[in-house]
């Protein structure tokens, strides 16, 4: 093959120097990209203290013989979309939400133990030889779009940080209850801090990937806790005999309708990744994602709900109304997926502050919370 300057060389004289240019401007941003991409690495390795290489499932996960035969199986609790330190204004959505940093501790507090409450007290054997906390990005409200910038209750590295501690306060509460955790983690779409979302790099260029790099630093010397973040998109795990492909979603596609929703692209973007990862011999049951913020739960996809619930995109696009609610389903070693719930995460006290916030002096319409 000739060298690419012999190439360059015969071209006519007057496009030499733009080839070259050309060339030379490439290799930059090869040698930027390897370069971010060790940065990255270098500092899980070297200020994390973190392994390199992608950590091997535990042993209980893959295990098909069921140590208990009356459990239920192992749960898997899915966090995502929660948006930390955006705000939603009760006058914008018609006063049926509200959201701020305040509101979404308490849910995020709510969140947990309703999970734990579902598992140890709705379950006949509450026995489990561990638990899958899924983390499906979408973690922070992020500054991707302007209003966001003008709107978020704090900044990027303080929302990190804040965000960082009540993770901490979760894994830690269901540390108490079970004896493994196995947390597998994708970035989102609103964690990034670049105006368009990339394919090269993408992990290291969102804020989810930092603050699940910062909570697998916390509970480094914790060996009953296993993180498992991969560079892509997607992570590919398996709990007993069944293969989770979990993903945000915002790479799924786009579409739908008022009638299906956003079933028509998560059904097309599902099939397309099931026909590359099955040429790729890495064939999955059941794909896991978030994004869309409507709990759909199916034995073959797994789409998750939102601690931010109705927003003013959502109000004004016209989409259903759905609570803030979390996916936890169970994955039984013999029978697969037996169990699924959602877990809401605000209780009936909270809403009705929120309907309360309305002026009572004149009603507009009639409000059936009245």
């Amino acid at each position: 093959m000739p060298d690419i300057q012999e190439e360059v060389e015969e071209l006519d004289p007057s496009l030499e120097l733009y080839y070259k240019d050309r060339i030379s401007k490439l290799e930059k941003k090869l040698k930027e990209s390897y370069r971010e991409s060790n940065l990255a690495q270098q500092l899980r390795v070297r200020c994390f203290k973190l392994a390199n290489e992608t950590p091997s499932p535990p042993d209980w996960l893959i295990e098909t013989d069921n140590k208990s035969p009356n459990s239920p199986g192992t749960p898997t609790l899915m966090l995502s979309d929660w948006h930390w330190s955006e705000v939603v204004r009760p006058e914008e959505v018609n006063f049926k939400n509200a959201f701020n940093i305040n509101i979404a501790r308490s849910r995020a507090r709510f969140c947990i133990e309703g999970a734990l409450e579902v598992l140890f007290k709705h379950q006949v054997v509450p026995e489990y030889q561990g638990l899958v906390l899924a983390l499906g990005g979408d973690m922070i409200s992020g500054s991707i779009h302007d209003e966001l910038k003008e709107s978020n209750e704090m900044e990027i590295m303080p929302t990190v940080i804040d965000l960082v501690e009540v993770l901490t306060w979760a894994i830690n509460k269901l540390g108490e209850k079970f004896e493994n955790i196995f947390i597998p983690c994708v970035t989102g779409n609103h964690g990034r801090y670049t105006q368009k979302i990339r394919m090269k790099q993408r992990a290291f260029q969102s804020y989810d990937w930092l603050i699940y790099t910062m909570l697998e630093k916390t509970f480094l010397n914790n060996k009953k806790i296993q993180f498992f973040i991969p560079e892509g998109p997607d992570a590919l795990y398996q709990v007993h005999g069944v293969k989770y492909l979990l993903t945000h979603g915002d790479n799924l596609g786009r579409g739908g309708d008022g009638l299906i929703g956003p079933i028509g692209p998560i059904t097309r973007g599902d099939h397309r990744r099931r026909t590359r990862n099955s040429g790729l011999g890495l064939s999955y049951d059941t794909l896991i994602c978030g994004h869309f913020h409507q709990l759909m739960m199916l034995r073959s996809r797994i789409v998750n709900g939102s601690l931010k619930g109705l927003d003013e995109y959502a109000y004004t696009s016209a989409f259903g109304y759905e609570p803030p609610m979390q996916a936890l389903w169970m994955t039984h070693p013999k029978r697969g997926i037996t169990y699924s719930t959602p877990v809401f995460c605000m209780d009936a006290e909270t809403q009705k502050q929120i309907h309360q916030a309305q002026p009572k002096w004149i009603s507009f319409y009639n409000n059936p919370t009245k």
